[in-house]
């Protein structure tokens, strides 16, 4: 799976992008952003809280409940507004 991290999230976790392989488990956006938030302080801090956090799953917008599989982009960023 790809990790993509954009604006204030990419700052916190100190890198734009990574590969991991998914843990046993881990099938859901919602238990990836759990596992993450074990990868160390910069995740934890990072997605605290998640109502300031969307998700992309291969470039669609995605909720907790949405599936996740290796193999997959996944794309975490701050809510945007446009003009």
């Amino acid at each position: 799976m790809t990790l993509l991290y954009f604006a204030w999230l990419r700052t916190r976790i100190g890198q734009q992008s990574e590969t991991v392989t998914l843990p046993d488990g881990v099938t859901t956006v919602g238990a990836l952003l759990e596992w993450l938030k074990q990868r160390g302080p910069g995740y934890a801090a990072a997605l605290e809280d998640l109502s300031v956090v969307r998700v992309a799953v291969n470039q669609d917008f995605a909720a907790l409940d949405h599936p996740v599989a290796d193999g997959d982009e996944v794309a975490l960023f701050p809510p945007v507004t446009g003009g």
